[in-house]
């Protein structure tokens, strides 16, 4: 199964259709006057759907199991054909696609095997997906590849060429992934001066994203968020709990994070986590739905 632990729980929706076509008017008629011998088509066909969305992953190998929250299964009928429409809902961190389009599977075979009696040249198809909603997938990133980042290590031991930069280049390379290029990448000693040197360098060069790593800890050297919050004129303490909790998620030590978020001219400033893997799982709590304070900001100041 594909690992999906980085994703974070949002609403996905998804809406399936299906088409099961008669060729006999009679049966037609009989599913239209509640004669067919096996029963009323449409309430054991919705029954039978909402079974099949519940099991979908002990039918499909690769699905993950997920909980599903709403279902909803329509019949239409069209000249000689019966659609079918299923809406399936859930909070988690995958879609339900493929939940919606088994359910509307199976809604169709159930109806083939409901009227097969009075109607032997029944057929199926259009099995297809109508649409979906939620997750990574709905965030444009095209709109932002105008948007400039810069990536500042704060290390007194890589700063002295001690140890080697890990984190400031993943984190340039999971920027890119969103179409984000970083226009300047420091490594500094922590020191104070010099990280509100680079913010304010960062605020005067139009830079969207200014990007710390390091200094968010509980050592004394550690002083990155008492540096930039005093240059930040909005606190985003939303951005800043999903960060908290996104870590919390995956190991208890995030308790202890210091991670600063907040908006400083038209510039978004993040204080995350020195280690590789705590500054990369910050990024993948917020981006790209951060991106979107950006043309808020603009907004409101024009």
């Amino acid at each position: 199964m594909v690992d999906i632990t980085h994703k974070s729980s949002t609403l996905r929706t998804a809406i399936a259709g299906a088409e099961v076509k008669l060729s006999n008017p009679k049966a037609l008629s009989a599913v239209l006057e509640g004669t067919v011998p096996k029963g009323n088509i449409f309430e054991i066909s919705r029954a039978a759907g909402l079974f099949a969305v519940k099991r979908t992953s002990d039918m499909i190998p690769d699905c993950h199991p997920l909980p599903i929250e709403y279902t909803r299964i329509s019949h239409n009928i069209k000249d000689m054909a019966i659609m079918i429409e299923v809406e399936v809902k859930t909070i988690y961190k995958t879609g339900v696609e493929v939940e919606a389009m088994h359910a509307a599977s199976v809604v169709a075979l159930t109806i083939y095997d409901m009227l097969k009696p009075l109607d032997k040249g029944i057929t199926i198809g259009d099995i297809r997906l109508i649409s979906k909603k939620g997750g990574k997938g709905d965030f444009d990133t095209s709109k932002f590849n105008q948007i400039k980042a810069m990536v500042v290590v704060c290390s007194d031991s890589i700063s002295k060429g001690k140890n080697e930069d890990q984190s400031g280049k993943a984190m340039i390379q999971r920027l890119g992934e969103f179409g984000i290029e970083t226009s300047r990448y420091e490594i500094i000693p922590d020191e104070v001066e010099a990280i509100v040197r680079l913010v304010k360098e960062g605020i005067e060069e139009s830079i969207g994203l200014i990007l710390f790593t390091g200094g968010t800890g509980i050592s004394k050297r550690d002083q990155t968020p008492e540096a930039l919050i005093p240059l930040l004129e909005k606190r985003l303490p939303g951005v800043e709990e999903t960060i908290r909790h996104y870590g919390q998620q995956r190991t208890p030590f995030a308790m202890a994070s210091r991670s600063v978020v907040g908006i400083a001219g038209e510039s978004i400033v993040m204080a995350l986590p020195g280690s590789a893997k705590g500054a990369l799982e910050s990024i993948d709590a917020v981006f790209p739905h951060i991106l979107h304070l950006l043309e808020v900001r603009k907004g409101k100041r024009h």
